[in-house]
This record gives C-alpha cells, structure tokens and sequence, in this order.
C-alpha cells in the first residue's frame, strides 16, 4: 500500500480532482470517494447506506466499514480504512469476490424487501381510517 496514514475532508460537493492521500466525505451526497490508496490513482467511490459503507467519524479521524475491495480495477487492491489509517487487507480469488457480490446483491434485495413490507403496514393502518371515515 502506497498510503498509509491519510487525510479526511467534509466537503459539501464532489471536488473536481481529488488529492492522493486524502478521503473526501459529502454528507449531502452520503458518499465517501479518494483516489485507491494503493497508488494507481483510480477513483474510489463508497456509497454511505444502510446497504453500502457506514463511517464513523470520533471528532479526529475516519473509519469506514466494511473494507475496500477495488476488484474492477486492475490493482485489485484490499483495504480498511481505520481511525485516517490504511491497512492492507488480503487479496480475494474470483471466486471469493462472485460470492461476496451475490451475497451483497441477496442482502439489498431482503433490506429492500423488509423496507418496503413496513411502509405497506405504516399505509394500511392509514387507509383503514380513511375508509371508517367516509362510511360515517
């Protein structure tokens, strides 16, 4: 790993370029993005979702979770990003990354799923009060 010890910024926007070492965070955005601490310049982008990467932030410095794994990119780099530091974390088979991704897409799918079965309760309660009404 190239880095080691980086920076943190909040920004408000997506900055046009990014400097090598630092992370940049945009709450609007709930996105975290910082060129590949490995040094092959890459644009990493982390979505921050219940689904994605959480970060935390302790006052001083960043760490989010769960690890990195640049697997589209040609370094294949692996990494954690904890309290502003990078450690490098094992390199993963193709076989290893199909079943990390099917597992990601099966989890979305069953957040969304439970997500949209309670906003349905949340309706009908609702509408079961509208209809009482208009029978009075």
């Amino acid at each position: 790993m190239k880095y080691k010890n980086i920076t943190h910024e909040f920004v408000d926007k997506i900055p046009d370029s990014l400097e090598d070492g630092k992370i940049y965070i945009s709450m609007p955005f709930a996105t975290a993005l910082h060129k590949c601490f490995c040094g092959c310049g890459n644009e990493v982008v982390t979505p921050i979702s219940p689904t994605d990467w959480s970060i935390t932030y302790d006052g001083e410095a960043v760490s989010l979770d769960p690890s990195i794994g640049n697997w589209g990119f040609p370094c294949m780099s692996h990494y954690w990003i904890r309290n502003n530091e990078v450690h490098p974390a094992y390199r993963w088979s193709q076989e290893r990354i199909k079943v990390a991704r099917d597992t990601e897409e099966l989890e979305k799918k069953e957040y969304f799923d439970s997500k949209n079965s309670v906003d349905e309760a949340k309706e009908k309660p609702f509408f079961d009060k509208l209809t009482k009404w208009f029978r009075l």
